[in-house]
């Protein structure tokens, strides 16, 4: 749902914007009309990870260890004071708004040390006005799982915890390139449970020799372990990542749709709820910040490679961050991160709302289309009846949401939005 990063040897990508703009250059007049700013969020990328994993087309680098002078340790304090200092540059477009929700995502983000996830913490809450309730979401993998460390995130003042399990099997994670095995998995997923009141479990289908018995074994161990909320996610080969050079084989789609039912029914009769295409919760454990992204929410994003959007009252603005970890450090201490920025296209809008509004199984309400994006309903009017006239999706006075044929093919239903020619 994030847009697409810039290729890394694009100059774009590499070099910081001529200067920081004067946040009068946001608040001028212009040809939307938003009513109110809508919540915002946070997202902290820390882009270093054991291993890349050949299907990952994330910002992420591998790091192996060590203290050597060539620069192999680990950078957490510089990286640190260059994402403070990233967050400071970022205040005048934010002041006075209130955050509901951080998450700090990678990369791995577990690779670094509980009293560094503190201090980035605390650096956050002493400039940024949070809500009472603020969720404070951090991603780990078990390949850096240790006896106690989760329970040391959790008093650095992480409140949810997210586990890229992927699978319990252990020629399926061999597969897919992962660092852990099912043994650790199982021991990461204890431990979240035993220091998280909330907590996610990652989980992947189709994966390469993957059959139904054997997806139903990662469920078993998964819902025994009755995770507060479940995300699971078909493995597609994306674009630049080694998958997309070496393509494994893959179940036939007619069993990766037999995997999704077989998940979602295993899922109700656990008392996860689909929320959204992807993601199955316990009532009062959906995750608020994804949820922001689906309901175009604003999110200001910092860390090399992090794609923020705010709102202004006349406009929508995405920015992207440098993306080499050395080059965004350099720049954000000197204060000024940002490699790319665009006022989004108000014929963009539409689609972009609906690519991530319809993910939700409960739709959007009419009036939040018109909130978020500043545009009057009678803009979507045509693609809203013919989605209707296609059976993918249904209304009321107040709301739209796909129907389960809508679910089925999400891609055709957002497609419906895209602006004209």
């Amino acid at each position: 749902m994030i847009p697409i990063v810039p290729d890394a040897s694009d100059p774009a990508a590499q070099q910081p914007l001529a200067a920081p703009r004067d946040p009068g250059h946001y608040m001028r007049p212009g040809t939307l009309r938003l009513p109110a700013l809508p919540p915002l969020s946070l997202y902290v990328h820390l882009p270093w990870c054991l291993k890349k994993c050949p299907y990952c087309d994330f910002n992420s680098h591998e790091f192996r260890g060590g203290s050597g002078a060539q620069g192999d340790a680990l950078p957490q304090d510089r990286y640190i004071a260059a994402l403070l200092a990233d967050l400071e540059a970022a205040l005048p477009l934010v002041w006075g708004r209130t955050v509901h929700s951080i998450f700090l995502g990678g990369g791995t983000p577990s690779l670094f040390a509980p009293d560094a996830i503190a201090a980035l913490v605390g650096g956050i809450r002493a400039r940024l006005r949070l809500a009472p309730d603020c969720e404070i979401t951090m991603e780990a993998n078990p390949g850096t799982f240790e006896r106690d460390r989760f329970r040391a995130f959790r008093g650095a003042g992480i409140t949810r915890l997210s586990i890229g399990v992927q699978s319990f099997d252990d020629d399926h994670l061999r597969a897919i390139g992962r660092v852990h095995d099912g043994a650790q998995a199982r021991a990461a997923v204890e431990e979240a449970a035993d220091a998280f009141e909330t907590w996610n479990l990652d989980l992947m289908y189709a994966l390469p020799g993957q059959d139904l018995a054997q997806l139903d074994r990662d469920l078993d161990i998964a819902l025994d372990a009755a995770p507060p909320h479940l995300s699971i996610y078909h493995l597609t080969i994306e674009p630049n990542t080694y998958f997309a050079k070496f393509p494994p084989r893959v179940p036939e789609d007619d069993l990766a749709y037999a995997m999704l039912d077989r998940i979602t029914e295993r899922t109700a009769v656990a008392g996860l709820q689909r929320y959204e295409i992807s993601a199955y919760a316990r009532p009062g454990h959906g995750c608020f910040h994804n949820t922001n992204y689906w309901q175009f929410g604003d999110y200001l994003g910092i860390g090399a490679g992090a794609h923020g959007k705010l709102s202004f009252a006349h406009r929508i603005v995405r920015q992207v961050r440098l993306r080499d970890p050395s080059r965004y450090m350099d720049a954000a201490l000197a204060g000024n991160a940002i490699a790319q920025e665009e006022e989004v296209a108000r014929s963009a809008l539409p689609f972009e709302y609906m690519l991530n509004a319809l993910r939700l199984r409960d739709g959007f309400a009419l009036q939040d289309f018109s909130d978020r994006t500043g545009l009057p309903l009678t803009a979507i009017a045509a693609p809203l009846a013919e989605a209707e006239r296609r059976a993918l999706l249904a209304r009321d006075l107040h709301r739209a949401w796909p129907t389960e044929r809508g679910f089925d093919f999400l891609s055709d239903l957002q497609e419906l939005f895209l602006p004209p020619g």
